[in-house]
């Protein structure tokens, strides 16, 4: 069933109520019902005014975004928003759960607005790679000013409904029954009109300064809506409108705007989980999280930060007192980030419950461990549990390569194990890998998936393969970084190409910051696994044999002088010459194009190997980890949109050369399964 539109008579208001569920998007449905509703409001002489109300939880989320691919049928928003502001009756908006971007937009061309508690306001159309394109960038500061629409609508804030009415965005919070409220307010402006586009600009704030800050690394969209926010009241209104729409016509069909719409999607079809899945979660109100380094204690806070209690089990003493104190200090650290309220952190801290013992935990339905990154040490640990925990407690394991299988084989209940693979740092990063094990049951999934959701996190399922979709691509992406060192490249030229690309750090510069020695672990536990045929880059171990483990060391690929400024070192240069001179290598200038082709192709090449081998669900969750927790270009839409947009031969060669240089355990992808056959359609 399409949107519809109902038009209900409460005395002498006219009620409009827009229905189209689940989330009331403005679709073309919606925009035709409301311009008739406009209109039979407009005809009836026993009508006084109207209000816009929602049906089901959302006044208008947004747009339908699935349109803006296509030309937009009329009526478009523009039109239902100048019907209401030439009609001789006033409108009421009535907002309640969101009313975002066109829907915020359809609100402003009201005379009024009042929002229920908890309402989300504001034109997040930014985060599409568009610009408002209804009148927001010409409204919306005729109501809070210049400085704060530009930190609004460049930053694509969503506001609460108390700080919207706190600032202007909205004229009264709804007390009691937001329609009665909001027909109250339509008849005491009976016989007025008070448009907000007729408003001057009030001089709050200092726009160029907000512009300034707005404006630092950013992409030209959000530049664009800048310079139409700052024409606001210095130019007509008929002519601010108008240039906004343009502006918005042409940047919702640019190869920006569709990458951000095709992440949008492919990042609300990895919500979902897997499509078929009937299970119902489990309630989960405690949770117990084993280990209190680094990702223990970022878990942890994460919950907390989410309204739960934690036990936090640590058997060392001194490292629990440093794990308290690492939860402690992030905590802090939101406080004074704005992100918790000092009452709000001071609660979370009272929700943690640190403790040496497991038995603490029999009272958690869903234990994460995130001990040492070794699978004897997780097996022994899963081994324990089984005497502590209730036959139905969900174990997950915050593993980023181990087998799960085998630590599941350890319980009497391998069907409640799964992995939840939490991204440093954990209580930030948003990536949340749901890791599929054998005999993970559905139950058990769609716990991990819920508890993901009530996280705030961004889950992708995934199955027990390893490094799951994330970590195995990103080790093809840095074997192919590392080949580029031995043929010719130095890390600084590899480094700056990518970044060029918009890789927000090279995957050298990367390195630093983790630490060499953690991938230098891994690679020694995997070392008699490897076949000896296979091309193998010595030049990280050399550097961590040399004491180099990156930032924490003061030098890795680069050195850092006391500003923590990167420099190139000619040490690491001259090593790097000597070791492709050891293998008879023939250096050769790479420039950044065919660095950067080289680099994707191995992520392409990868990212049909995980879909064929079924470690993830679909193509565009690959997209979803890589932008999310890996620093692909949100802008390009991940690895898999990019493929799609290359001519296919010309990667399918760059794949082929990968996978031949690697050695013979790496094999060639089938990149028809990503759709790069599509001819640079999704």
């Amino acid at each position: 069933m399409t949107g519809q539109v109902h038009l209900q008579r409460d005395g002498d208001i006219a009620v409009v109520i827009i229905d189209n569920p689940p989330v009331n998007a403005g679709s073309h449905d919606i925009r035709k019902g409301l311009l008739a509703a406009i209109d039979e409001v407009e005809r009836d002489e026993r009508l006084a005014g109207g209000v816009l109300v929602g049906a089901g939880r959302s006044f208008i989320s947004g747009s339908d975004i699935r349109e803006f691919d296509l030309p937009l049928a009329p009526p478009q928003m523009p039109q239902v928003i100048a019907a209401i502001e030439s009609a001789s009756k006033p409108y009421v908006a009535a907002l309640h759960g969101a009313a975002l971007g066109g829907g915020y937009e359809l609100a402003l061309g009201c005379d009024a607005r009042i929002a229920a508690p908890g309402t989300m306001v504001g034109l997040p159309e930014t985060a599409l790679g568009i610009i408002p394109g209804a009148g927001g960038t010409q409204k919306l500061p005729r109501l809070v000013g210049q400085a704060e629409a530009i930190r609004l609508i460049a930053g694509a804030v969503r506001v609460e409904a108390r700080e919207a009415l706190a600032l202007g965005m909205v004229d009264a919070i709804a007390e009691g029954d937001l329609r009665e409220e909001a027909v109250k307010m339509a008849r005491g402006l009976a016989g007025t009109k008070r448009r907000v586009i007729d408003r001057p600009v009030p001089e709050r704030g200092d726009a160029e300064a907000a512009a300034q800050r707005a404006s630092r690394r950013a992409r030209p969209h959000v530049l664009e809506a800048i310079r139409h926010i700052r024409k606001a009241g210095a130019v007509s209104a008929e002519d601010g409108l108008a240039a906004e729409r343009q502006t918005f016509q042409e940047l919702r069909v640019a190869p920006e705007a569709k990458a951000l719409r095709h992440i949008f999607f492919a990042e609300r079809e990895a919500l979902r989980g897997k499509p078929d899945r009937k299970a119902k979660p489990l309630s989960v109100t405690r949770f117990g999280v084993i280990g209190s380094g680094t990702m223990g204690a970022g878990i942890a806070t994460a919950i907390l930060q989410a309204g739960k209690p934690v036990v936090l089990i640590d058997t060392n003493v001194e490292a629990l007192a440093r794990g308290i104190e690492r939860i402690e200090q992030a905590l802090d650290g939101a406080v004074a980030r704005g992100r918790m309220s000092a009452d709000e952190a001071r609660e979370a801290k009272a929700r943690l419950t640190p403790q040496t013992e497991l038995a603490a935990l029999a009272a958690c339905e869903l234990v994460i461990e995130a001990v040492f990154e070794d699978q004897e040490v997780k097996r022994a640990l899963f081994r324990s549990l089984d005497a502590v925990l209730p036959a139905n407690t969900i174990i997950a394991t915050n593993t980023s390569y181990l087998d799960i299988d085998r630590m599941a084989a350890e319980t009497a209940h391998p069907e409640n194990v799964i992995g939840l693979h939490f991204f440093s740092p954990a209580h930030i990063m948003k990536l949340l890998e749901i890791v599929r094990a054998e005999k993970s049951s559905d139950v058990a999934m769609a716990t991990g998936l819920a508890v993901a959701r009530m996280l705030g996190k961004q889950p992708v399922e995934a199955a027990n393969a390893f490094g799951f979709i994330g970590n195995r691509i990103y080790a093809a992406y840095r074997a192919s970084c590392e080949f580029m060192l031995e043929d010719g490249a130095l890390p600084h030229e590899v480094d700056a190409a990518l970044e060029a690309f918009g890789f927000s750090m090279g995957p050298f510069a990367v390195a630093d910051l983790s630490g060499l020695d953690i991938a230098w672990n891994m690679r020694r536990q995997k070392a008699a696994d490897r076949n000896p045929a296979d091309r193998y880059v010595h030049i990280p171990d050399r550097l961590c044999e040399a004491g180099r483990f990156g930032r924490k060391t003061g030098e890795g690929y680069y050195r850092y002088g006391d500003s923590g400024k990167r420099e190139r070192d000619p040490k690491v240069e001259a090593l790097i010459l000597a070791a492709s001179a050891e293998k008879g290598i023939s250096r050769k200038d790479l420039s950044a194009p065919e660095i950067q082709l080289r680099a994707l192709s191995a992520i392409v090449n990868e990212a049909a190997l995980v879909v064929e081998e079924g470690v993830t669900l679909r193509p565009g969750d690959v997209d979803v980890v890589l932008v999310n927790g890996y620093g692909f270009p949100r802008w390009i839409g991940g690895p898999v949109h990019w493929a799609r947009q290359q001519n296919p031969e010309t990667l399918r060669a760059a794949c082929a050369r990968f996978a031949d240089i690697s050695g013979p355990s790496r094999k060639l992808g089938d990149l028809r399964l990503l759709g790069v056959d599509r001819e640079g359609k999704e």
